[in-house]
């Protein structure tokens, strides 16, 4: 074994330029993978410092113990809770001070007159608590509010609105409400809780706009007096506490926020990061394979020599280990400085993309730094295994062979188990996608036909490459000709260099296919569902904004150029003991303005104890037109409902539909989440949204578009989604990039007395660069299409995946422009890979080139 440690290192030593790809393939593999890990650890314990500095003041919160959650929502709906208690709760032994908290969703506009925040994180309004203790926000500026009008916001929602002290703007509650600015507040240290807006009132004003009577809080906050412990404090407060009407601790209330945002925002961010950090490493994987089987296949004569010599086949592989455990080891270790370093980075730019790094320093556990090692390790040793074992098969008598002959691309083995896998991945997706819909499924077959491509490579490459340059023969004569007999030459090479480009693509291009395939079903839901001329909408995704004032579309209605003008907003309520969305809407307008599909009974006869639902709820539930249902609403009350109308589709009216009126004893805060306007017969559509948007202006402005561009905004999340998705996946085509360079370094040096005895018959160094640089061309040219069919596939398996999982209709979109330019950046990346070897290659002193052995 020491002798094979010698021969190791003795051989890194010699050929450091080798290994120089593989080591940046894993440096970058682990240094993203670290980063991640570190940024995690760090924003939760950045959360829960904030969380608990905000909250160490409470010692208990009074809250209702029971929630409504609908699907797809992480938050349940609670029941305000009697301010009344508050006396009661002060009585309780223990308890110094108890106070209200009224909570409600309230959007500040900016002195541009546009909304602040609203794009994801909560836009929050509620009253001023005034003992500082118990308030989250602490002042840091000007004064409490005092009267009517005059609030306190959070010091990063004014810098962000450019508000200051004594401005006057508009409140969205949703009802605009003109207020004053009289203090600037922090939360936990912070300018804000990361992007959440928070807008402190008046207690009165408070309950005038974001409750629906006086008399009610989302909680009731508590501080013990001395001596008394937070759990002994709620163990003394639950005798003096009504039936449906919890205590918990303030630690506990801190745990549960933090929780929240590691349950939503962390969980999935990290999640989504580690996803990519593996799809770097598994690049990485093919790049790292690549080099150690072109290095072994370049020592057959010395390790054949080494096996003459006395060696042994463990001794050869040993060997081979060796060098793959040293760069393993040292480039792991360097990407954990880099994944640190990636974290600091991440901690100093997201500030200056809107989203405030809770201020800390970073946290570096132990696995954090354990696992990308271990990772980084056994990647790199996994991929070296094979061509080490390969290395160690050398006969001694291969010391008299020139060269060995790469039979890949003629392998019938591998073509008959390519095909097989291939055949048995379309029948796995079929069955997935077709016959029994199911994400596994057809997750499997994806995985199937990646290992089919994989295996397929090699020979694919020869037709493949042979198709691809046999434009260069008359573009470039006899320089292209050879750039396609070089990529030919080892179709093994070929196609695992180009492999680790084409999974790169392969994410790229389906990502970019569901993208547009959610676009096209925006789109497709919209003109399909939407007959409307405009509409006017709070944001399209996330929990921002403070929806639109339900008086909103009676006053738009009102206008000459109008027709209907109807407003959808929301409530919740179980049903069948299962929390569902309701819409609350008049369900006449909303007949005459969406396309309902097939209706059964009339939505004209709801009144204040009808309901009308869709046909698959009606399907799920066992009931009909006539039937009746029970539903329970968030203030505990339970009524009765009689379904009169039963109607086929729900893409934007909800499966559930009640009106206004039955909707008003259990509202909390009511709001709009759309109006849908059509206009009079013969009105223009800029005459009519002019109209409407003179309506709106005096709401709080909300936008007001034409069916198209609401379709288009409602999508606005997936180009948000994709330029993310993107800039994540440069890593992994850079790492790619890596792989094909250093492919080329190695064929180079395999070649370099070709290489000279082309230059002494003539060729020229253009000539020379010319030809190595296609040869990238064309390597990853068959990356790139291989990428882009993978891609595509996968993106039709996920669409139609996805729509039998959903009870939404997916379309399927092929964007030809956008996976256009997808192609184009592979091959330009190949150009790019090529420009180096070809420098080197074009440099070889002629004469030495000839002479080298």
């Amino acid at each position: 074994m020491n002798a094979s440690v010698r021969i190791s290192v003795s051989s890194l030593r010699a050929h450091k330029r080798r290994f120089a790809g593989t080591f940046l393939a894993v440096l970058l593999g682990v240094a993203f993978l670290a980063g991640t890990l570190v940024m995690g650890d760090t924003l939760r314990a950045s959360f829960d410092t904030m969380f608990g500095n905000a909250t160490s003041g409470t010692d208990a919160v009074v809250r209702s113990a029971g929630t409504i959650t609908t699907p797809g929502e992480s938050q349940g709906v609670r029941q305000p809770v009697d301010t009344g208690l508050v006396t009661a709760v002060e009585k309780a032994p223990g308890v110094a001070a108890a106070e209200p908290d009224i909570q409600g969703a309230g959007q500040l506009v900016g002195a541009n007159g546009k909304p602040i925040g609203g794009q994801g994180p909560p836009t929050l309004a509620g009253n001023w608590i005034d003992d500082p203790k118990l308030n989250s926000y602490q002042l840091a500026e000007g004064r409490a509010p005092s009267k009517s009008g005059e609030v306190v916001v959070n010091r990063g929602a004014a810098e962000k609105g450019d508000l200051k002290i004594g401005d006057t703007t508009t409140l969205r509650t949703p009802d605009p409400v003109k207020v004053t600015i009289v203090g600037l507040a922090t939360f936990g240290g912070e300018d804000g809780m990361a992007q959440v807006t928070y807008t402190g009132m008046t207690r009165s004003d408070a309950e005038k706009y974001l409750t629906a009577k006086p008399g009610e809080a989302a909680s009731i906050l508590v501080r013990a007096g001395p001596g008394t412990g937070q759990q002994e404090l709620v163990d003394a407060l639950a005798p003096v506490l009504p039936k449906g009407v919890e205590a918990i601790t303030g630690q506990e209330l801190a745990e549960e926020n933090t929780d929240m945002i590691s349950g939503q925002f962390l969980s999935l961010f990290t999640t989504f990061l580690l996803v990519f950090s593996g799809v770097a490493l598994l690049v990485a994987t093919f790049s790292i394979h690549n080099t150690f089987a072109i290095v072994v296949a370049q020592r057959t004569r010395e390790n054949a020599l080494l096996r003459a010599l006395g060696a042994s086949r463990r001794q050869v592989t040993a060997s081979t280990l060796v060098e793959a455990s040293v760069v393993a080891v040292v480039a792991s270790a360097a990407g954990l400085a880099g994944g640190i370093g990636i974290a600091a980075g991440l901690q100093a730019l997201f500030p200056a993309i809107g989203f405030p790094f809770p201020e800390g320093d970073l946290v570096i556990s132990g696995l954090s730094m354990i696992l990308p090692l271990a990772v980084g390790i056994v990647v790199c040793l996994g991929s070296a295994l094979l061509p080490a074992v390969r290395a160690g098969r050398t006969a001694p008598l291969a010391a008299l062979r020139e060269t060995a002959v790469d039979q890949s691309g003629a392998s019938r083995t591998r073509a008959v188990v390519g095909s097989a896998l291939a055949a048995l991945a379309v029948a796995v997706t079929l069955t997935g996608v077709i016959v029994s819909p199911s994400l596994w499924l057809a997750g499997s077959g994806a995985i199937l036909a990646l290992a089919a491509f994989v295996v397929l490579g090699p020979v694919a490459s020869t037709t493949a490459v042979r198709v691809l340059g046999s434009p260069l023969d008359k573009l470039r004569g006899v320089t292209g000709g050879l750039a396609r007999r070089n990529a030919l030459r080892s179709p093994k090479r070929t196609a695992a260099t180009a492999s680790a480009l084409m999974i790169g693509v392969a994410v790229v291009s389906l990502f970019t296919v569901f993208g547009a395939s959610l676009k096209a079903t925006m789109d497709q839901t919209v003109s399909r569902s939407f007959a409307g001329d405009v509409a006017v909408s709070t944001p399209s995704f996330g929990a921002g904004g403070s929806g639109l004032s339900p008086r909103l579309a009676p006053a738009i209605a009102e206008r000459p150029e109008v027709d209907t003008a109807v407003g959808l907003g929301r409530g919740v309520a179980e049903v069948d003991g299962e929390g569902r969305a309701l819409t609350v809407t008049d369900p006449v307008a909303l007949e005459r303005t969406f396309d309902l599909g097939n209706i059964k009974g009339s939505m004209g006869d709801l009144g204040d104890d009808g309901i009308a639902i869709t046909g698959s709820e009606a399907d799920k539930l066992g009931l009909k037109t006539g039937d009746t249902a029970q539903l329970a609403f968030t203030d505990g009350k339970k009524q009765t409902f009689t379904v009169r109308a039963v109607y086929g589709r729900s893409e934007l009216a909800g499966d559930y539909v009640i009106t206004r009126d039955a909707w008003a004893p259990h509202r909390t805060q009511d709001s709009d989440t759309l109006v849908a306007v059509t206009f009079k017969d013969g009105v223009s559509s800029a005459d009519g949204k002019a109209a409407v948007e003179k309506v709106a202006t005096a709401y709080g402005n909300p936008e007001v578009q034409t069916r198209d561009e609401y379709a288009q905004s409602s999508a606005g999340g997936i180009d948000m989604m994709l330029t993310l998705v993107y800039a994540l996946l440069a890593l992994a085509v850079l790492i790619a990039l890596l792989g094909i360079a250093n492919t080329l370094t190695l064929a180079v040096h395999e070649r370099t007395r070709e290489l000279g005895l082309l230059r002494a018959v003539g060729q020229t160094r253009a000539q020379l660069r010319a030809m190595v640089r296609w040869e990238s061309v064309l390597v990853a040219a068959f990356g790139t299409v291989g990428g882009l069919a993978l891609g595509g596939f996968l993106g039709w398996v996920l669409v139609k995946a996805s729509d039998g999982a959903s009870d939404s209709a997916f379309a399927f979109a092929m964007p030809p422009f956008q996976l256009t330019v997808v192609a184009l950046v592979g091959v330009a990346a190949g150009a790019l890979a090529g420009l180096r070897p070809a420098r080197r290659a074009a440099r070889l002193d002629v004469l030495r080139a000839i002479a080298t052995e």
